[in-house]
């Protein structure tokens, strides 16, 4: 059976797509349904205060694999082209494999290189979907980073076949198909599990009725129905009269429906013999804004592109009984860029670009002792020109060249409603914020990489973040907002 050697854990990591922190059974919200996810919390570690270090899924999925912030390793909107070899453009347009992440090593080669076996099913978004990389073997990759739940292109052997299945059922499968090859043997196991879910399409043809029918009646007052953002654009559906309810019926039946393929997966692992020797780490790439501040989507809901907390915070939970402290709430200062540190200094690996990474490791937190302080830390965030600066008591986002800049005492405001950007008793702390970021910041970005006066709109990365490529031919810009749109969300 699959590693059993307590010094050597199998681990397991549960990607979530759009999923905020709001949206959990565990985390207070008493509308959503997610009784496996509560219990993977119950027996294990929740983390109140994780932020991801990018709001939007492909800077985000690269920042938690290398451990580097975007200005480090250049991916800094969600790749739009370079996912397959598709010269005939019979998908979504012509394109061709780019692999972003050449050079850079993820957190998966190391373990790879430690005697692991390691698989991935579900969501890449990283480019060169076809071919595996970072160290995986087993790769069932969705082709693209988002599309329909139903007949969905994904990868098997090289090669696209359709999936007719709804796609986070067919994910969990993968994810079971794996567990299997590894079952019998006796090195230990890493495993991705990435699902779609809950990223839009959330109309009814996308989700089975199962999961929408148990939301019917709800009358989700855990998401505020505000006016519309008057900086939202058309990068998602647009929850304005009847389609709100259908966005939200949507969204929260799929995060059900893979609640669902979670209980799969920790009745597989239990009944392998291994539960106790894995890690299951559950979270998600980036927050998500479903009417929070009248806005739809996550960083790039709006343009210029946003820092909210409902964007930036995402679910995080740790697991392994009788290692991990079960039913235990971590209320520290945590970022996505902390993890690579933070497994390889659980698992006993030395770290070899360790002098490179902005993170921090959190294994004391795993194991159960007394970390570092960390409300005295702050978090970082960028999406191109944007950036962020956040500590225990307020926020700091900074828009290159011109702003417009906030800033949000959080102890008095905790819901962002009051920009003081502008309020004179505030100024002597904006400018500390603002020195530390500038400091930070540069003593970590790449200037090959740096995405700071990159023309990043939200609408997509179309190459590499080179100083050799033109800045306005890396990203699309063909966006509008959304009243410039006749309020009607455009696909």
């Amino acid at each position: 059976m699959a590693s059993k050697d307590l010094d050597r854990p199998n681990v397991v990591v549960i990607m979530t797509d759009d999923q905020g922190a709001w949206a959990l059974g565990c985390s207070g919200n008493e509308e959503i349904q997610t009784p496996h996810i509560d219990r993977l919390a119950k027996e294990g570690t929740r983390f109140e205060n994780c932020f991801c270090a990018s709001p939007v899924c492909s800077p985000a999925r690269a920042s938690f694999l290398t451990g580097r912030i975007p200005s480090q390793h250049g991916v800094h909107d969600w790749i739009r082209e370079g996912n397959i070899s598709d010269p005939e453009g019979k998908y979504m347009g012509k394109d061709r494999p780019i692999e972003y992440l050449r050079g850079l090593i993820g957190y998966t080669e190391i373990l790879r290189q430690q005697g692991y076996r390691c698989g991935l099913s579900g969501k890449w978004h990283l480019g060169d979907q076809e071919r595996p990389q970072k160290g995986f073997d087993y790769w069932y990759a969705f082709a693209f980073g988002g599309g329909d739940y139903y007949n969905a292109p994904m990868i098997e052997n090289g090669e696209i076949v359709e999936q007719p299945d709804y796609l986070t059922e067919a994910i969990g499968d993968g994810a079971l198909e794996f567990l299997d090859t590894v079952s019998e043997g006796d090195e230990p196991f890493y495993l991705s599990v990435h699902f779609t879910a809950p990223h839009s399409p959330w109309d009814r043809d996308n989700h089975p009725d199962e999961y929408l029918d148990r939301y019917e009646d709800c009358p989700f007052e855990s998401c505020p129905d505000l006016p519309v953002h008057p900086w939202q654009i058309n990068s998602a559906p647009v929850g304005v009269g009847e389609r709100r309810k259908e966005n939200l019926q949507g969204y929260f039946a799929a995060v059900t429906a893979m609640d669902v393929q979670v209980g799969r997966l920790l009745n597989c692992i239990e009944s392998m013999g291994v539960r106790e020797n894995t890690l299951i780490v559950f979270t998600s790439d980036n927050g998500m804004n479903m009417g929070h501040h009248g806005i739809w989507g996550k960083g790039n809901g709006t343009y210029p592109q946003n820092m909210y907390e409902n964007s930036v915070k995402v679910p995080f939970i740790a697991s392994r009984p009788g290692s991990v402290p079960e039913d235990s709430v971590e209320r520290g200062l945590w970022s996505h860029y902390d993890f690579f540190p933070s497994l390889l200094d659980y698992l006993g690996f030395e770290n070899p670009v360790a002098e490179e990474l902005p993170g921090s490791s959190f294994a004391s937190v795993l194991r159960g002792k007394t970390g570092e302080a960390r409300d005295s830390v702050v978090i970082y965030d960028e999406y191109g020109p944007v950036r962020m600066i956040r500590s225990r008591q307020d926020k700091y986002v900074r828009r290159f060249p011109d702003g417009p800049d906030e800033y949000y005492d959080l102890e008095t405001d905790p819901d962002e409603t009051r920009n003081r950007i502008d309020d004179v008793d505030c100024s002597s702390r904006i400018e500390a914020l603002r020195s530390e970021m500038d400091q930070w910041f540069d003593r970590y970005v790449d200037p090959e990489r740096d995405g700071s006066s990159d023309p990043v709109t939200g609408k997509g990365q179309l190459q590499l973040a080179r100083r050799e490529i033109d800045k306005d031919s890396r990203y699309a810009k063909d966006f509008s907002f959304y009243h410039e749109v006749g309020d009607e969300f455009v696909r």
